[in-house]
């Protein structure tokens, strides 16, 4: 009898730690746990030293050009002395590895672990910090390209919607209300054309569940699985949107805000039209990832639905809403 066909699977912790101890010459004490199920598959190595953090990505995620892209912007940033994670090679140096799993085949990386927590509520002084950091990465970054994605409207919102588009009603509110915030993002880009905003290599998922910060308040970004080229204030944006929708007092959110955009530009300057994107820049973000969890069904499943659509484009009315009542908000 042959083996059924699968779309996804879920790769044996105990058989990817014997890879990897033999691929990486660890010693036999380190046991392999999975850690998260997601967009990619995340497992830790662990001994009662040292933890290592291994990606599998999933089938026909990401070729693997684009995942040594991926790697090699890491390693710019690692020697520029910016503290993100990294790719281990092993004792062939090779970066990847290529495992047949039974969809086909899938790539793995080992990756340095950020030490430290995840913090969802961070404080003055660490927003600030975050903002440093991510301005010492553009500046790297900046007029830099890589063989990825390039972050156009139409990545950003016409293929997004068209994957939303297969789970949902196109005369439901929210996706009337989603083509309308299309629209604008599509006019909002075609303005910047004649202006001179930076552009570079982006990470476009910073926030804070792709980042450690130790008791010492050190940050360690991780997860460029979206890195691409785009325009650099896309990443400053989505990080305003998204502190926006954990720090519910809002007067407390303009004091965060204000001690990121500050660290930020300590680092470089925004410019006025820079500025002035950031409430449509982080828009387009926000209908891009609702599409990636469309492409991504296999995933999303467990909370794709009706009710999930109301709550995410509610999050995109009240972002909308504060920024039309607060037109200096981003501005120092």
């Amino acid at each position: 009898m042959t083996n059924f066909p699968v779309t996804t699977s879920t790769l044996s912790a105990t058989a990817l730690g014997t890879l990897v101890k033999h691929q990486y010459n660890l010693t036999e004490d380190f046991k392999c746990s999975l850690f998260r199920t997601g967009i990619n598959h995340t497992y830790f190595l662990k001994n009662i030293n040292t933890t290592y953090v291994l990606r599998v990505y999933c089938y026909n995620w990401r070729t693997k050009q684009e995942v040594l892209e991926e790697l090699k912007l890491l390693e710019l940033l690692k020697n520029s002395g910016l503290s993100v994670s990294y790719a281990l090679a092993d004792k062939n140096n090779n970066l990847i590895q290529k495992i047949q799993a039974p969809e086909g085949e899938r790539y793995a990386v080992l990756f340095s672990f950020a030490e430290g927590e995840k913090v969802r509520f961070i404080d003055n002084n660490t927003c600030f910090a975050i903002g440093t950091l991510m301005g010492k990465i553009h500046n790297v970054t900046k007029e830099k390209t890589i063989a990825r994605i390039n972050y156009t409207t139409e990545a950003l919102v016409t293929k997004p919607y068209n994957f939303t588009s297969k789970y949902f009603d196109a005369n439901l509110p929210e996706m009337e209300y989603i083509r309308a915030q299309g629209q604008k993002v599509e006019e909002s880009f075609k303005n910047l054309m004649h202006t001179k905003i930076p552009k570079g290599i982006i990470h476009l998922d910073i926030w804070y569940d792709n980042m450690s910060i130790t008791n010492n308040k050190e940050i360690t970004i991780f997860d460029f699985d979206f890195c691409g080229n785009g325009y650099l204030v896309l990443d400053v944006a989505y990080f305003c949107k998204q502190l926006f929708h954990i720090e519910t007092d809002k007067e407390v959110y303009q004091l965060k805000l204000k001690e990121f955009l500050k660290g930020y530009q300590k680092q470089r300057v925004l410019s006025k039209e820079e500025v002035d994107f950031i409430p449509i820049a982080a828009n387009a973000i926000w209908l891009f990832y609702l599409g990636v969890q469309a492409q991504r069904f296999d995933w999303s499943n467990i909370f794709l639905s009706k009710n999930y659509l109301k709550m995410y484009i509610g999050r995109l009315e009240n972002w909308n809403t504060y920024c039309s009542k607060n037109k200096n908000a981003f501005t120092l």
